[in-house]
């Protein structure tokens, strides 16, 4: 979930980049204007990605999913 959410953050935050710099909406665009219900399914959705990476901000690094390691990563190379 916490990958998802990420994604839809960053998917949120592009858009964002797109429309303070070039006045462009991306996701208006795509999905028919900004009060399209579609346009408006994506906008909360990217919004309760954002309240849900906020946990992130309050987790401990030893919480938080590590990704896997393969086999010869755990020995040492001399």
């Amino acid at each position: 979930m916490d990958k998802t959410a990420l994604i839809l953050v960053i998917i949120g935050a592009l858009n964002w980049l797109l429309v303070g710099l070039f006045q462009f909406d991306l996701v208006a665009t795509i999905f028919g204007g900004q009060h399209s219900m579609l346009s408006r399914i994506v906008y909360s959705l990217v919004g309760l990605a954002g309240l849900w990476c906020i946990k992130l901000l309050f987790s401990s690094h030893e919480s938080l999913p590590q990704p896997a390691m393969k086999p010869d990563d755990n020995e040492q190379n001399p």
